[in-house]
C-alpha cells in the first residue's frame, strides 16, 4: 500500500513495471507490493493554479466511484493526460486515506505562467505591434521553455531571411503577480548589420560574361571598389531575393537563345568575422537556338497574319523564351499588347493561348500556338463589397463593366483606374473578383471588392511669417453627402457616402484673413458624369508696418470671389477627355491702400472671366502614386473686351500716365513753354509738381478708370507623363506653358492674374489673383520680372520643364510614402518681346512625400538652384521647400 508522501513518480514506475511483467511471462514480477483494486473516492487538488479544481480533475479522466488498481494503469494514464494539456508542471498523486476499499487521493499541481504583455525594446508602437502579431505573441499563451525557444528561433530566422545574420535576441520574463501565474515578456532585438556580398563568381559560362550575368541579378549585387556602399543597389544578401535572381540568370540565357541553360549548383559561404558573404554559381549553357516556323492552331476569329503581327516574332530570329511568353501573355503588364489580351479585350474570357514546341532540328525550334477561343462572354451580375459608408450608386456609376456588355479585360483595368481616381478607396486594394464564369451560358459575374480609406482631411498649422503669426484651419470632406445634411443618422461623423467634395478653409494673422467654402458634385443630376463645382471666398487685409510691427486698420483691401462651373466627360475621342467651363467674378475694394502693388489706393476693380479647358487624364491606378498614363490640359481664360465699347481713349490715357509719373527728356511746360528737367514729377495737366504724392494722386484716378473692369486673356498648356521604367521606379516628365495678353495694346496687360515663378508653389494668400508656379531650388516667387523701381510686376509668359524619378516606400491605406529626385528648369518674362524659351533657371534636388488620409499630402524637398535670381549675381544655392496638399 502507498502511503501519504508516496509520489506519483513511484506509482507511475510501479504501474509500468507491473503492466509489463503481466504481459511478459518470462519476466518475473517486481518486488513492489502486488496491485490492489480500490474504489476511487475524493480527489483533492492542491498547488498553484487558476483553473477550477473540477476542470483539472476532468483533465485526468478519473471520476469518483471508479475502480482503479494501485499501482496500475489508471493513474499512469491520468498523469499522461495532465502532461498532454501542456499547462501544468510538478504533477503528483498522493494517497490521503483509505476507508475500507475506498481510496482518497490528493493531486498536487502547479500551473505554468501565462503571457500578460509583450514589450519589444527599441521599436516604435506601430512596428512593435506588427511584430508581436507576426510572432503570434498573444496574451494568455502559456510561457514555458518551448514557447521561449520557439519565439527566439522565429525572430532569428525572420531577420536572417532579411539578410541579418548577426541578429541577437534576448527574452526576459517578469512575474507580475504573487501567484507566479502571469508574466510580462520583454524582447530585446539587436539586428546588427546586414550581410554584405563580397564576391559573386560564375563557373561554366562562356557565351555570357560574368558582367552580364551579374547585371541580370537585380537584387543581389557584390561590393564594388568604386562604390563600396552601393547607394542605389546595396550589396546586401537576402535569401528570398537571391533565389529569385537565380531564376533571372536562366531568363537572361533564354533571352539570348540558350533555352537549355540551367543553374546546376550554387553555394554561399558566410564569414562571421567580416559579416561578408561569397557566392559561387555553376551554370550550364547548352546550345544557342533560333525560332523556326510558328503556326497558329485553332484560331477562327483572327487570321494567321493578324496574330503574327501581334506576336511580332519572325522565323530565323534568335530564340527568346521570355519575349515569346510576353507576346503570348505578359503576366507583368495587364495592359500589354499580347495575343491573349487581343482575345480577352474582345469578349473571349474563356480563351486559352498556349505555345508548344513541336520540333527541334539542329538549332531551330518550331512552335505551334494552340488556341482555344471558346464562346464570347458577357458581364452578368456586377456587385460591390467593402463599401461600408459609400453608397453603391457612387461605385456603379463609374464602373465600365456593366451587365449585358461584352467581356473586356481592358474595361476591367479601366474600372480599377477610375475607382482609384475617386480618392475614396485604397487604390492598391481594389480587386475585381471574377466568379461564376460559365462557358455554357457565356456569362461572368464580378464582385468589385474595395477598401475605404479616410475621406476627410484636416489642415491645422501655425507659423511665424510676414511679420506675424499665421494660423490655418482647413477641413475637407471627399465623400460628402449634401442630401443627408439634415439626416442625423448619416453623420459618421459627417454626412457621407455620395462622393461629393466639401472644403472649408480659414487662414489669418494680425493683418489679414481669408475664408473660403468649396463644393463639388461629380454627377450633377445623377445621370451623367457632369461635375458641378463652386467656390465662395472672402479675403481682407490691412496695411502692416513691418518696422513698428503694427496694423493700420484704417487702410485695407478686400476681395470677394464667386466661382462656379461644370465639367463634362466626353465620349470622343475617348471617355478620358473632359471639357470644363468656369465663370468667375472677383470684386476688389481698396480703401486708402497705397502700396507698390497697385497704382491706385482707393477705388474698385472687377474681374469677370470665363475659362474653358480641355483635358485628358488617364493616369493610373493610384492618384497618389501614378505608375503609368498621362495628363494633358489646354485652357483659355477670357474677359470681355471692354475697350471695344466703353469709349475710353486708352492711348491718351496711357500717355497721361507716362508723363504724370516723370517728365522725359525734352518735356515742355504747356502753360509757360519752358523746358522741364527730365525726371520732374507732373500732374494731369503736364505741369510740374513738387512731390510724389501729388503726382500719384492723379495717377490713381487714371488707373482707377483703367482697371475698373479688368481686360485680358490667358492661354495655358500642361503635359504630364508617368512611365514605369523598372519594378516600382517611375519617371515623371512635365512641361508647362502660360501666356497672358491684352486685347488692346494701348490699354496694356493688367497687373492682376500674372505668373510668379519659383519656390514651393504655395501662394498662401494673394491679393492680385496671381498664379504661383512651383520651381524648386529658388525662393518663393523670385523668378519674376521687376520694374524700374525694383518692384515685382509678375510675368505675362512662362515655361517650365520637370524630370522626376519616384520610388514608393509604402503604399498602404494608412500612409503612402515615396521618395523622389528631380531636375527642373523654367522662367517667366515680362512680355512676349523679352521671351526667350531657352533662358531657363535650372535646379535639381530630392524629396519625400507622405500621404495620410487624415492630413492629405505632406512633403519636403531639398533643391539646389544653379542660376542667379533677377537682381543678384549669386547662385540661388540650396533651398528647402515644404509641401502641403499639392499633387506633384
Amino acid at each position: 500500500m502507498f502511503q501519504k508522501g508516496t509520489s506519483l513518480f513511484a506509482l507511475f514506475i510501479a504501474g509500468l513495471i507491473y503492466t509489463h511483467a503481466n504481459a511478459q511471462d518470462s519476466i518475473k514480477a517486481p518486488s513492489f507490493e502486488a496491485p490492489k483494486i480500490y474504489t476511487l473516492g475524493d480527489i483533492t487538488v492542491t498547488g498553484k493554479y487558476s483553473l477550477n479544481p473540477q476542470t483539472i480533475v476532468t483533465f485526468t479522466g478519473l471520476s469518483k466511484g471508479q475502480k482503479i488498481a494501485v499501482p496500475g494503469e489508471e493513474l499512469s494514464h491520468a498523469l499522461k493526460k495532465l502532461w498532454g494539456v501542456g499547462s501544468f508542471t510538478d504533477i503528483n498523486f498522493y494517497e490521503t486515506s483509505v476507508v475500507g476499499d475506498t481510496i482518497n487521493i490528493e493531486l498536487t499541481i502547479n500551473e505554468l505562467p501565462r503571457l500578460n504583455s509583450v514589450k519589444i525594446k527599441g521599436y516604435k508602437k506601430a512596428k512593435s505591434e506588427a511584430l508581436i502579431k507576426e510572432a503570434k505573441l498573444t496574451r494568455g499563451k502559456i510561457v514555458n521553455d518551448n514557447f521561449l525557444s520557439t519565439t527566439k528561433y522565429f525572430l532569428l530566422n525572420k531577420y536572417k531571411k532579411d539578410g541579418y545574420y548577426n541578429t541577437k535576441v534576448t527574452l526576459n520574463t517578469i512575474v507580475t503577480d504573487s501567484t507566479n501565474r502571469k508574466v510580462d515578456l520583454v524582447v530585446g532585438v539587436d539586428k546588427g548589420k546586414k550581410v554584405r556580398i563580397d564576391e559573386i563568381t560564375f563557373n561554366g559560362n562562356s557565351q555570357l560574361t560574368d558582367k552580364k550575368l551579374k547585371k541580370a541579378m537585380k537584387e543581389t549585387k557584390q561590393r564594388s571598389p568604386f562604390n563600396p556602399l552601393r547607394i542605389f543597389k546595396p550589396s546586401k544578401f537576402i535569401k528570398a531575393k537571391y533565389e529569385e535572381d537565380l531564376l533571372k540568370i536562366v531568363d537572361k540565357y533564354k533571352e539570348n537563345g540558350y533555352r537549355d541553360a540551367r543553374v546546376i549548383a550554387d553555394t554561399t559561404s558566410y564569414d562571421p568575422a567580416t559579416n561578408r558573404m561569397k557566392i559561387n554559381i555553376d551554370v550550364t549553357e547548352g546550345n544557342k537556338y533560333y525560332f523556326g516556323d510558328i503556326r497558329f492552331i485553332g484560331n477562327t476569329v483572327y487570321t494567321n497574319s493578324q496574330l503574327k503581327q501581334v506576336l511580332g516574332i519572325d522565323k530565323g530570329e534568335v530564340y527568346n523564351g521570355i519575349l515569346l511568353d510576353k507576346r503570348i501573355d505578359d503576366k507583368t503588364n495587364p495592359d500589354a499588347y499580347s495575343v491573349t489580351n487581343v482575345y480577352q479585350n474582345n469578349g473571349y474570357l474563356f480563351s486559352n493561348v498556349n505555345p508548344v514546341e513541336v520540333k527541334t532540328a539542329n538549332d531551330t525550334i518550331d512552335f505551334e500556338v494552340r488556341i482555344v477561343e471558346g464562346p464570347i462572354a458577357k458581364f452578368n451580375n456586377i456587385t460591390a463589397s467593402g463599401n461600408d459608408n459609400t453608397h453603391d450608386h457612387v461605385i456603379h456609376r463609374d464602373l465600365r463593366t456593366r451587365p449585358g456588355e461584352t467581356w473586356s479585360k481592358a474595361l476591367v483595368m479601366e474600372t480599377i483606374r477610375r475607382l482609384g481616381g475617386l480618392n475614396i478607396f485604397d487604390a492598391q486594394a481594389i480587386v475585381p473578383d471574377v466568379k461564376n464564369a460559365d462557358p455554357s451560358s457565356g456569362t461572368v459575374d464580378i464582385d468589385w471588392q474595395v477598401t475605404e480609406k479616410g475621406s476627410s482631411q484636416v489642415e491645422l498649422q501655425g507659423g511665424y511669417g510676414g511679420g506675424g503669426f499665421i494660423g490655418t484651419l482647413g477641413l475637407s470632406f471627399n465623400n460628402f453627402s449634401l442630401r443627408n445634411i439634415f439626416n442625423k443618422k448619416s453623420y459618421k461623423p459627417f454626412p457621407m457616402g455620395d462622393g461629393q467634395s466639401l472644403a472649408l478653409r480659414l487662414q489669418g494673422s494680425s493683418y489679414y484673413q481669408t475664408y473660403s467654402l468649396s463644393f463639388s458634385e461629380p454627377w450633377f443630376g445623377g445621370r451623367k458624369p457632369i461635375n458641378f463645382f463652386g467656390t465662395v471666398a472672402y479675403s481682407t487685409q490691412n496695411l502692416y508696418d513691418y518696422v513698428n510691427r503694427r496694423t493700420d486698420r484704417s487702410r485695407g483691401f478686400d476681395i470677394t470671389t464667386v466661382q462656379f462651373g461644370v465639367a463634362k466627360q466626353l465620349n470622343v475621342p475617348d471617355d478620358n477627355f473632359v471639357l470644363s467651363h468656369t465663370l468667375s467674378f472677383q470684386y476688389y475694394n481698396m480703401k486708402n491702400y497705397n502700396t507698390g502693388l497697385f497704382t491706385f489706393g482707393d477705388g474698385e476693380s472687377r474681374n469677370l472671366a470665363y475659362q474653358i479647358e480641355l483635358r485628358r487624364d488617364n493616369r493610373g491606378n493610384d492618384p497618389i502614386f501614378p505608375t503609368y498614363g498621362s495628363f494633358f490640359s489646354i485652357s483659355g481664360k477670357f474677359t470681355a473686351p471692354y475697350s471695344l465699347f466703353n469709349n475710353v481713349d486708352y492711348k491718351n490715357l496711357g500717355n497721361q500716365q507716362e508723363y504724370k509719373l516723370r517728365a522725359k527728356e525734352g518735356a515742355i511746360d504747356p502753360a509757360t513753354g519752358a523746358a522741364i528737367p527730365a525726371g520732374t514729377y507732373l500732374d494731369s495737366n503736364y505741369r510740374p509738381v513738387n512731390n510724389w504724392e501729388d503726382a500719384t494722386a492723379d495717377v490713381s484716378k487714371v488707373d482707377q478708370k483703367k482697371f475698373n473692369w479688368l481686360e485680358y486673356y490667358k492661354l495655358k498648356f500642361k503635359g504630364d507623363w508617368y512611365t514605369t521604367i523598372y519594378d516600382k521606379l517611375v519617371v515623371r516628365t512635365l512641361a508647362e506653358f502660360g501666356f497672358m495678353g491684352a486685347y488692346n495694346s494701348n490699354r496694356g496687360v493688367v497687373p492682376f492674374e500674372r505668373f510668379y515663378v519659383g519656390g514651393d508653389g504655395l501662394a498662401n494668400y494673394s491679393l492680385d489673383g496671381r498664379e504661383v508656379i512651383q520651381l524648386r531650388g529658388y525662393q518663393n516667387q523670385t523668378l519674376t520680372p521687376y520694374n524700374d523701381r525694383g518692384e515685382q510686376i509678375g510675368g505675362t509668359i512662362y515655361n517650365k520643364f520637370t524630370l522626376e524619378l519616384r520610388y514608393p516606400i509604402t503604399l498602404k491605406p494608412s500612409a503612402s510614402v515615396y521618395v523622389l529626385t528631380f531636375a527642373e528648369a523654367g522662367n517667366s518674362f515680362e512680355s512676349f518681346k523679352t521671351y526667350s524659351p531657352f533662358e531657363l533657371k535650372r535646379s535639381a534636388g530630392f524629396g519625400v512625400r507622405v500621404f495620410m488620409p487624415m492630413f492629405g499630402l505632406l512633403g519636403i524637398d531639398f533643391g539646389y538652384g544653379f542660376d542667379s535670381v533677377p537682381g543678384t549675381n549669386q547662385k540661388s544655392g540650396f533651398q528647402t521647400h515644404f509641401i502641403l496638399g499639392q499633387s506633384f
